[in-house]
């Protein structure tokens, strides 16, 4: 009787009640409606993206603007331990929503692709900085007990932005006002801001302010963007010469993390496959790396379908519905089974980038059939992402070295970001060589899409690869 009590008491701990009762709940919702807000702002400007290119132009430089807005992230991100150290939980937070809005607002007043280009780079600095406080807060405020469901909740805001941000972004968008999109989330800013200003603590950490790691986070730029600019020129050589300057700026991160024994961008151990750390960071990276492909499926919806900006809109979200709705569904199973759900994951995944290659090749099919199979293996991809990435997370959590807890809460953010800002640049590449802009038009965009899905296809294989190398995970 007494073990039956301890394992109700057990469970009672972990649930959702006790995520959202003594006064965990409005915590937990603070922290949830600052990723809301960078979510909700990622798919209003993916639905966007084909009306400003219709009337600012700069269509090969499509993928910059996710490409900037997350290489910012990945500053902001990478800050975040430094900032709520210094500043405390409120003021980084309060700092993180202001500069999101400068962002936000250039962008709604952007007359030309370089102003908006600048406006998304802002909005990606504030955007990364309030995402990694989210998430690195989860740690402070709440007992480890609730870590997974705290984690899926915050994640879960990814659903609720797939269905806000394609319809403010493309009710907006149809009627010609992409500008007043980007002015809406102002007021969601505000609000947010007001929120976060009553109910964040302010105590400052007393442990030793972590230092920024200045250079390495310039190579890490440095290595995103050299992939972009390769994007952008025809010849292929170039086109290479991008990737192999970003691989070399990568492995000077690597290098100099490996000697370096002051500030760090990741735990101890997290660039060696054979660690258990190691390995969680590149499925995580792999799987975050296949999501990429998200960025041009409303442009390829309203060029070969004829879709509506708010339809088109709606596809791309499909990912993130999924990706919710498992987290949600998964995030209370046992330990002992997440390695095995974690692989699963990945083979739905893979069935899913599959079959967009498939039904993007030059075969007739009928279009409402075509668009339930689109539908399908989106939906797909987001549910295999979703059912093991709250356990990727709090793995990351437990294989912490001792000291480099903090670190590690940053880290989570900052590998999701890097690897998104290389998915979005190397999409841009994969679909410029695919024929987006030359020849362009629907024969460019049918073979940049069969391209872009077949190369993305390769990630969740190798993340099914690196999982099984070394059996089962701790």
């Amino acid at each position: 009787m007494k073990s039956t009590n301890n394992q109700s008491t057990s469970l009672e701990n972990t649930s959702w009640y006790a995520l959202f009762s003594n006064g965990n709940g409005i915590k937990a919702i603070t922290l949830a409606l600052g990723v809301m807000l960078h979510a909700t702002n990622v798919y209003l400007a993916t639905t966007v993206m084909p009306s400003i290119i219709k009337e600012i132009g700069g269509l090969e430089y499509y993928a910059w603007n996710t490409t900037l807005f997350v290489v910012a992230s990945v500053i902001g991100s990478v800050i975040s331990a430094n900032r709520i150290s210094k500043l405390g939980p409120r003021k980084s937070y309060q700092i993180a929503i202001i500069v999101f809005s400068l962002g936000t607002l250039l962008c709604s007043l952007a007359s030309s692709m370089p102003i908006l280009l600048l406006g998304r780079f802002v909005q990606g600095l504030g955007g990364g900085l309030l995402f990694a406080l989210s998430y690195a807060m989860i740690r402070i405020v709440f007992d480890e007990n609730l870590w997974p469901r705290a984690m899926a909740l915050v994640s879960g805001m990814w659903g609720i932005a797939a269905f806000s941000g394609p319809f403010i972004g493309g009710i907006f968008a149809e009627h010609h006002k992409w500008r007043w999109a980007f002015g809406t989330l102002l007021i969601i800013c505000l609000a947010i801001l007001i929120i976060a200003s009553v109910i964040l603590p302010n105590k400052k950490s007393e442990s030793a302010t972590p230092s920024v790691p200045v250079l390495k986070l310039a190579m890490l730029v440095l290595a995103s963007f050299s992939v972009s600019a390769g994007s952008i020129f025809e010849n292929s050589w170039m086109n290479i010469a991008g990737v192999i300057l970003a691989l070399f700026f990568l492995y000077m991160v690597k290098i100099s993390e490996n000697k370096s024994s002051g500030v760090r961008l990741l735990p101890s151990g997290s660039y060696q496959l054979s660690s258990p750390l190691g390995k969680v960071y590149a499925v995580m990276s792999l799987l975050t790396l296949a999501t990429s492909i998200e960025i041009f499926v409303p442009y390829f919806a309203q060029i070969l379908n004829g879709f509506s900006p708010i339809q088109s809109g709606y596809l791309t979200v499909l990912i993130a519905i999924g990706w919710t709705l498992s987290s949600l569904l998964f995030s209370g199973i046992k330990p002992h089974l997440s390695h095995k759900l974690i692989i699963t994951g990945c083979i739905i995944m893979l069935i899913g980038v599959v079959g967009l290659t498939l039904i993007s090749l030059p075969i007739h099919i009928m279009p409402i059939p075509k668009l339930v199979l689109n539908c399908l293996f989106l939906l797909g991809i987001g549910i295999g992402i979703g059912a093991g990435w709250p356990h990727l997370l709090t793995k990351v959590f437990s294989l912490a070295p001792r000291g480099e807890e903090e670190l590690a809460s940053a880290s989570v953010t900052t590998v999701q970001l890097i690897a998104t800002a290389f998915g979005a640049a190397l999409a841009g590449l994969v679909s410029n060589i695919g024929g987006i802009t030359v020849p362009g038009g629907i024969e460019g965009t049918q073979n940049a899409s069969l391209v872009l899905y077949a190369t993305f296809s390769l990630a969740p294989l190798l993340a099914i690869i690196v999982l099984l190398s070394g059996g089962k995970k701790q």
